[in-house]
């Protein structure tokens, strides 16, 4: 995070896997400055909307639909108020069913650089005890048409090849870090797109 999204340098994370509901890192514009400057921030993966009454919730905020943003109550604000953030990581998981069992695969750059995910963060305060706490999501698209995530995941056998809803992860490149974090909803809008498949390194954990 120090070398390639320059930032991070003071912040008490010593790196290790990110699960669901558990802390991770993440990049998102400054708030202390009005220069496009970065933060990095560890918090809950699990994004916690405005209206939660506990960050413990009883449903899924990992992931964000891109599609479904403008009216998922849970993402919408995050999204209408610019709160995009960049989730690193070196490789990330998913699992894959054409064995007919679950066989986890691991997706790297094959370029060596880390990954540099799109997502949005919210911070959530607890109006009777004061807590605060950070939280994100990371957005996924549609990959039905992709050669490689469409692979992921278990199929619907009453859906068609076609109609899976398989999904990916977005990743922003380095050069676009800026443009993601800063700039407008339309500007970001471009930037969610599919990964080419020349990119990855992928296969069996």
């Amino acid at each position: 995070m120090e070398r390639y999204g320059h930032v991070g340098a003071h912040t008490p994370w010593r790196g290790d896997e990110v699960f669901p509901r558990g802390q991770g890192p993440f990049i998102r514009a400054g708030r202390d400055s009005t220069e496009s400057k970065r933060e990095l921030v560890v918090g809950q993966w699990g994004l916690v909307p405005w209206f939660a009454k506990s960050p413990k919730l009883s449903y899924s905020t990992n992931n964000a639909r891109y599609e479904e943003i403008t009216q998922k109550a849970s993402f919408k604000q995050s999204w209408h108020y610019g709160k995009r953030c960049i989730i690193p990581a070196t490789s990330f998981d998913e699992p894959n069913w054409e064995s007919g069992k679950n066989v986890w695969w691991r997706f790297r750059r094959a370029d060596g650089v880390p990954w540099g995910l799109a997502g949005l963060w919210n911070t959530w305060t607890d109006k009777s005890s004061g807590e605060i706490v950070e939280s994100y999501t990371m957005l996924t698209l549609n990959a039905d048409q992709h050669p490689l995530m469409r692979r992921m995941h278990k199929p619907d056998p009453k859906l068609g090849p076609d109609e899976q809803d398989k999904r990916s992860v977005v990743a922003i490149e380095l050069e676009d870090v800026d443009a993601w974090l800063f700039g407008t909803q339309e500007v970001a809008s471009r930037l969610v797109k599919l990964t080419p498949v020349e990119i990855f390194a992928a296969g069996p954990a």
